[in-house]
């Protein structure tokens, strides 16, 4: 599928956030790692479904951390925000925008943020690799591509267009409001970023055999 069609730009990153029920008694990253060893399989985190982005993300920390929790799905990533808010599961890694109301307001603790960097939303909050689990990184993007056939000239001056765009004045600010970051990319980046993805997510389905309901 991939192959059917030629990159353009990388037009925006998001980030997901470690969010907890506030009783669930860990505070930190390292905490979270400490309980979930002491008690394998008795910690359960609930995702927008069966190999979901939320799901595999998990997966991959629980890879990385040697960890073993429950897996809770449920029909959407809202669904899994409002299950965490009464208290039905007890961790969700949530999109970062849906989750900042319940954060700001007490209702859930964020424990860290899973990109690179530190969110401008919520600049308090750690990386999970910052926080106790170097090399973690999970995050959400958008892209432009067109078929594959697309002249070169016509992919260049669509990604000059959307470059400008996203370097435009004011647009950070208005898509971090949002929970997102904008980016920009040559279609080369572009079409490098997406072999990493494939190649990174392809290795936790075959580690941990997700699949897709």
């Amino acid at each position: 599928m991939v192959r059917n069609f030629a990159p353009i730009s990388l037009v925006t990153t998001g980030q997901y956030v470690v969010v907890t029920h506030p009783s669930l008694p860990t505070k930190t990253v390292k905490e979270l790692i400490a309980l979930a060893k002491a008690k394998p399989g008795a910690l359960n985190y609930a995702s927008a479904g069966t190999g979901t982005a939320l799901h595999v993300g998990v997966e991959l920390f629980s890879v990385m951390a040697n960890v073993k929790m429950l897996h809770v799905p449920y029909k959407g990533g809202g669904s899994a925000l409002t299950a965490l808010a009464v208290g039905e599961v007890q961790l969700v890694f949530s999109n970062l925008a849906a989750a900042l109301p319940y954060i700001r307001s007490g209702r859930l603790r964020g424990l860290a943020v899973t990109g690179e960097q530190r969110s401008t939303a919520l600049p308090s909050l750690p990386t999970v690799a910052e926080a106790g689990l170097p090399g973690f990184v999970m995050t959400t993007y958008n892209g432009v591509m067109a078929p594959e056939a697309t002249p070169r000239t016509i992919i260049e001056r669509l990604n000059a267009e959307i470059v400008k765009v996203m370097r435009a004045p004011g647009m950070r600010d208005r898509l971090a409001s949002i929970g997102v970051d904008p980016v920009g990319s040559t279609p080369d980046e572009f079409g490098a970023f997406i072999k990493s993805e494939i190649s990174k997510w392809s290795k936790v389905v075959k580690a941990t055999g997700v699949r897709a309901d």
